[in-house]
């Protein structure tokens, strides 16, 4: 004990004396002897730095809070704090202050400094180059900085963050310095990252959950999963061939005193298949795990559930186990609703809306959706918002608890009507505040209405100028003068499109589209300069031009123009379209051309939107013309049941639907229902043609028939993005007279991917509809009929004729979606899909259960310069009838369109 004594007496020692050094003066003998127990008061004369080659002397002395003048004790803690303060700083290495006299009372001071190294540069190992990149934005390295004690602790932390978020929980960092030889002072660092096995989840084991099965708690666990694992046969064979079968059941069987219980917790041990979730531990994500079996314990009553504890264990060197213990607590009920501060609706109003009765289990997440916000239906906030009361506040509070009955006073403040002031636009560089105002369905002088906000921000994500996801809503509310201000920000993108594909056919030539579609096209800018892009835009019109060409043997060219707004008041829409076809029939052995098909087409269409019976309903109708020219040879093989003559189509076509998708481009809810009907005038009802004797060239000269069309669209949110789509599709042709039939012209084919394809003639006059795993156009019944026809001397000859197309077909669609990719520059999603459908020639043969099914998946991008672009694989199960085209596994790409 005394040699410790003395050893710690001679460390405190040395320490003082390296705090305040003694040196001899030249020109004294000796400085004065000082002494801890007898420090001097002394005037400070002179404070030198050295060490400092970077910091300022000055500032480093300002630091120590000692200046010229001062008078300290000697020794005493003005020395030793200003040393304290220097460490502080931490861009000092070594510090100490020495004496270099001391004459006359005054005191001579010296600090001794090294400074800390500065970051030159700094480099990883064992990572890369992904990661490298992201490490850079975690760790925030500064090259000059002083490198200090605080810095590389940080950089390890952050290092080791990265990669246990990432699932890699046992990543070791090693950080090394090396002296930079090029520059003074100077220090590079390696950061080596060794990241381990990642760590995933073998089990997740729940305690006290005595009221909701291990099943149901996993499936809430939306990001912590276990690991795939498939093992029951391995294991039984251990326990046949290592141990006795019988001693094994019978153990097997004793692990619970239900026999199926045990059953199905021995398959659960040894199977989970758990291919498309991660099974990594992210402490993040876990954390959210866990407040969301709270959550869902809260929804079925249980008030004062909590996670007791959650414990990791290692199951092996790559998985590890995780036991939650769960205190469930007592279930509780609702008693009493009882309302106050209501003065506008009655307490009866309210109890209907909130439908909660005595005795339902005990569940605040429900109330609160029916308080503030339902997507499934009405709430109180909207009942009160919708009628303007904005300043609208209601809170749930629990006033009684007995037993597990629970009575909840619901406290409003209904506050006044609110008047909307203004409205401010921002974001729309391109697009004309006109075109934004105009979808605005709430306007200054107005009373506030938050479903008719809801509404008009669904309307401006459909108008297609904007990012959907990015479109905000920002009531300002002014509580003095009972106004508000509604902002809406946008995000412009670029909504216009260009189709573009080319190459060499041989001896037909240039094979290739060209096409433009301008979607927010301005005919007022034409001669404004300032708004070409290159196009004159902003005023939501839509402008398209499209030329496709497949050689001589075929050509098509169309041009189309919409005006959305009509006059500019009120939302009826103005469209007109130009198209015209012309299809040749070539001789591939002499290369001459023996006859073509021409169709020229226009068509002009009005269109409103209407209030009932709500406001997502839009009638639209339109006048068309089709004018078919044929000049066909013998041998064409032509499905309009003639070779050579002319057809007129008018019509007059009547569409209502319904849009209420939530999203144009990745809908997550709503629905799309579109009823179509298309009539032309009866002729044989009032010509007097005999029907009987007369050609089909004479009987289809005036196309005649009314068309019906119904398709319905649902999507609705399975979880997360994750999206089903359910369509359906009826098409029906009609004639109006038995004499004249139903004649060639827009009959129903489907196959494929819904485009008219090389191996039908381009299919001219038909409505061709997708069917993924057929080939194009391939499902087509085919109706004979007797053709009469006069050659030039006369001589009349009756044959028959084949008319390809149905009447009448079903088409049902099953999608599952899930996005990729949601930024407007480039939208993705995958897809998978079951499909049936058919097309038969009358009612006689029609049968809605024969039809034809496909499977298969496919993936969607849209890019705002090409649209939306389909590619799919399918597998047709059924054949394909009459030879006319195969089924199986089939490729199916589309361009600028949606699959119907």
């Amino acid at each position: 004990m005394r040699y410790i004594v003395l050893l710690l007496l001679f460390i405190n020692v040395s320490a003082a004396y390296s705090q305040v050094g003694f040196r001899r003066n030249n020109r004294a003998a000796a400085t004065p002897e000082l002494s801890y127990s007898s420090p001097r008061e002394l005037e400070i004369a002179e404070i030198k730095v050295e060490g400092s080659e970077f910091l300022d002397a000055n500032a480093l002395i300002s630091i120590t809070g000692l200046k010229v003048g001062d008078v300290i004790k000697v020794p005493g803690d003005a020395i030793s704090g200003a040393i304290k303060k220097l460490w502080q700083q931490g861009i000092i290495g070594n510090v100490s202050i020495q004496i270099s006299k001391i004459e006359e009372g005054k005191v001579f001071l010296v600090i001794q400094l090294t400074e800390r190294p500065r970051l030159t540069r700094f480099n990883f190992a064992g990572v890369n180059k992904s990661q490298e990149s992201e490490l850079n934005d975690k760790i925030k390295l500064i090259k000059g900085r002083v490198l200090t004690d605080a810095v590389l602790k940080n950089t390890e932390i952050n290092v080791k963050k990265y990669f246990v978020d990432k699932g890699f929980l046992n990543t070791e960092v090693k950080i090394t310095q090396a002296k930079d030889t090029l520059i003074s002072n100077g220090v590079q660092l390696t950061i080596k990252v060794n990241k381990n096995a990642k760590v995933k989840i073998n089990k997740i084991v729940f305690e006290g959950n005595d009221n909701v099965k291990d099943a149901t708690l996993k499936r809430k666990m939306k990001n912590t999963h276990e690991h795939a694992r498939f093992n029951i046969i391995e294991d039984m064979l251990k326990h046949v061939v290592y141990s006795s079968p019988s001693q094994w059941l019978y153990s097997l069987s004793h692990r619970d005193t239900v026999p199926f219980k045990a059953a199905k917790e021995y398959i659960n041990d040894h199977v989970k298949l758990n291919v498309f979730n991660t099974s990594k531990l992210i402490k993040a994500d876990f954390e959210e795990d866990k407040e969301s079996l709270i959550t869902y314990y809260n929804a079925k009553g249980f008030r004062d559930a909590e996670i007791v504890s959650d414990t990791f264990y290692r199951h092996d060197n790559r998985t590890i186990d995780i036991k939650l213990t769960i205190n469930e607590g007592r279930k509780y009920y609702f008693r009493d609703i009882i309302w106050s501060g209501n003065y506008v609706y009655t307490d009866a109003v309210l109890d209907r809306i909130l439908d909660v009765k005595k005795g339902d289990v005990y569940d605040m997440e429900m109330i609160n959706k029916k308080l503030n916000y339902n997507p499934q239906g009405a709430d109180i906030s909207s009942l009160y918002m919708d009628d303007g009361y904005l300043f609208f506040t209601i809170n749930p509070v629990e006033v009684r608890v007995e037993g597990d009955s629970i009575d909840v006073e619901m406290r409003i403040f209904e506050g006044k009507q609110a008047t909307i002031n203004k409205l401010i636009v921002k974001g729309n560089d391109r697009t004309s505040d006109h075109v934004i105002l105009r979808e605005i369905r709430t306007l200054p002088g107005q009373k506030f209405n938050r479903s008719e906000l809801i509404r008009t921000q669904q309307q401006l994500s459909q108008l297609g100028y904007f990012d959907p996801e990015k479109i905000g809503l920002n009531p300002i509310p002014n509580f003095a003068n009972s106004t508000v201000d509604i902002e809406f920000t946008l995000e412009e993108r670029s909504s216009d499109k260009i189709e573009l594909s080319g190459g060499w056919g041989g001896f037909i030539g240039f094979i290739g589209t060209v096409g433009l579609v301008f979607n927010n096209f301005s005919t007022k800018n034409l001669f404004n300069l300032d708004k070409w892009r290159p196009l004159p835009v902003g005023d939501g019109q839509q402008f398209s031009i499209r030329a496709q060409a497949s050689g001589v043997q075929f050509q098509n060219y169309s041009v189309g123009f919409v005006e959305p707004w009509l006059g500019g008041k009120k939302p009826n829409s103005f469209s007109i379209n130009f198209n015209h076809s012309i299809q040749r029939y070539l001789d591939f052995r002499t290369r001459d051309v023996n006859g073509a098909l021409r169709v020229t087409g226009v068509s002009m269409g009005l269109g409103r939107r209407l209030e009932w019976p709500d406001n997502y309903f839009v009638q639209s109708n339109s006048i068309n013309y089709q004018y078919y020219y044929l000049d066909l040879p013998v041998n064409s093989g032509s499905d309009f049941g003639f070779n050579n003559g002319e057809a007129n189509n008018i019509n007059f076509n009547n569409t209502i639907s319904r849009n209420s998708v939530d999203n144009p481009l990745y809908p997550r809810g709503g629905s799309s229902l579109s009823l179509s009907t298309t009539f032309t005038p009866p002729y044989s009802l009032f010509n007097k043609l005999d029907y009987n004797n007369a050609s089909n060239a004479e009987k289809f000269k005036w196309v005649e028939y009314h068309k019906w069309m119904f398709d319905a669209s649902y999507f609705v949110k399975v979880f997360d993005d994750l999206v089903l789509n359910a369509r359906a599709h009826f098409g029906f042709l009609g004639g109006y007279s038995q004499e004249a039939g139903i004649g060639p012209f827009e009959r129903f084919t489907l196959g494929g991917s819904g485009l008219a394809g090389q191996q039908s003639g381009f299919l001219l006059g038909a409505d061709i509809i997708a069917l993924r795993g057929y080939q194009d156009n391939s499902l087509r019944p085919i109706e004979t009929v007797l053709s009469r026809e006069t050659d030039a001397n006369g001589q009349t000859t009756i044959s028959p004729r084949n008319i390809s197309g149905g009447t009448i077909f079903n088409k049902f669609v099953m999608e599952l979606r899930y996005p990729v990719s949601l930024n407007p520059s480039a939208t993705i999603f995958l897809l998978t899909f079951a499909e049936a459908g058919n097309t038969w020639n009358n009612y006689a043969e029609f049968n809605p259960y024969e039809l034809k099914r496909s499977a298969g998946v496919g993936a969607r991008i849209f890019m705002p310069a090409f649209g939306l672009i389909g590619l799919d694989w399918g597998y047709g199960f059924d054949r394909a009838p009459n030879g006319t085209g195969r089924s199986g596994p089939q490729f199916h790409f589309t361009i600028g369109q949606q699959i119907r």
